[in-house]
């Protein structure tokens, strides 16, 4: 079938990666995929291949959000309707398109599906999770006018249900990881940095995902000067943080890193990946690590906690120094902790989280939309 989808390729996150890995995996099937997407006239630099792409005119866009030109809503209806696809499926990027593509769609006729990457935390413990709560409660109105919404976990199933949403227009598709790439390996990574024991942050520099939290516990448990935090990503709060949690502590600040394989290297070779965020969806940077074979250790923020239940240290959102103080110095100390998590992480994945099981409840939703629609017009003859 053919897939129009919109999503987002620039600047590098979690919905970029979620948008590369399920569009590539739908072309590695079969399908005809065209991407709609932010961008400048010219071609993008890191092309995508294999699909026709339509780029969208844009005033500003970040990790977080996206401003679309006036235009943008007359370049995507044209688009959609010359393209005219099977399916459209936003990967919904936190901008006013959001809110126009479910009467764009019903004027063309075409079936939409989007997923609702937006994080939260059901037990709302803390100022960021009332914030997401909030963007729920805007967003609700709109997903209900969407033909599917896919969501990552049954806690987020309970919050959109309870603001309105049809329990049969929500499907629970959790995010995938290609666990061929993502697997245990070699690394030099340890070496690299002169460690014996390395722990990794990978992820966004903001504060929903708390990562003040993580360098305060690490500089006040005293790990040694044989072990080192790396600190993977970029965003507002590097420049605050950076300065005051150096070298001296064993922090290293590495910014963010686009190669997939030198990511992949630092998993391996990690002793344990830390995830201290306030509000979650699903991070595909703890699967990433979980497929690796590192052990986990994340607050129990959106998904996260029910991801790693019985295969990872859980946290609650709320003393996250105070926790990590106590659990950090036990990896250090006992490596048969790291290993037996290690594992239980890669088993996790495995059993739930794959990409291509991800795909195949993708194809079985779009094809379920497809008959419905179908059988629809049939009787109405």
């Amino acid at each position: 079938m053919h897939i129009a989808w919109l999503g987002k390729k620039s600047p590098f996150c979690g919905n970029v990666t979620y948008s590369r890995e399920v569009t590539n995996a739908l072309l590695d099937r079969g399908h005809q995929v065209s991407f709609l997407h932010f961008a400048e006239e010219e071609t993008d630099p890191d092309n995508w291949p294999g699909y026709q792409e339509v780029p969208l005119p844009f005033i500003y866009k970040s990790q977080v959000y996206t401003i679309p030109t006036l235009k943008a809503s007359k370049i995507l209806s044209q688009s959609l309707d010359d393209l005219r696809p099977d399916v459209v499926h936003a990967s919904l990027t936190l901008s006013p398109l959001d809110f126009l593509l479910p009467e764009i769609c019903q004027e063309l006729d075409l079936p939409l599906v989007a997923t609702f990457h937006t994080p939260f935390d059901g037990k709302r413990r803390n100022i960021k999770s009332g914030t997401q709560l909030l963007s729920y409660q805007v967003y609700a109105p709109f997903l209900a006018r969407y033909d599917r919404v896919i969501i990552f976990s049954e806690a987020q199933r309970e919050i959109l249900s309870r603001m309105g949403l049809l329990s049969e227009n929500i499907a629970v598709i959790p995010n995938g990881v290609d666990a061929d790439k993502y697997c245990p390996g070699p690394s030099k990574i340890k070496a690299k940095f002169n460690a014996k024991h390395l722990f990794v942050y990978q992820g966004r520099l903001a504060t929903e995902k708390n990562v003040e939290a993580l360098l305060r516990a690490w500089k006040q448990s005293e790990m040694g000067d044989d072990s080192k935090l790396l600190i993977v990503g970029d965003g507002p709060l590097k420049p605050s943080l950076e300065p005051f949690y150096g070298n001296e502590y064993g922090i290293i600040w590495l910014g963010a890193i686009a190669s997939e394989e030198e990511r992949i290297e630092i998993l391996r070779g990690a002793d344990a990946f830390i995830l201290p965020s306030l509000v979650e969806g699903l991070s595909l940077s703890l699967l990433e690590a979980m497929a690796c074979g590192t052990a986990c250790i994340a607050t129990d923020a959106g998904a996260d906690g029910e991801v790693l239940e019985g295969a990872g240290a859980i946290l609650n959102t709320q003393g996250v120094v105070g926790q990590l103080r106590t659990l950090l110095p036990l990896f250090r100390q006992h490596p048969e902790l790291k290993m037996l998590l290690g594992q239980k992480a890669r088993d996790r994945v495995l059993e739930r989280y794959t990409l291509q099981g991800n795909i195949t409840h993708l194809e079985a939703l779009y094809t379920g939309l497809l008959q419905a629609r179908k059988a629809q017009l049939s009787g109405s003859y």
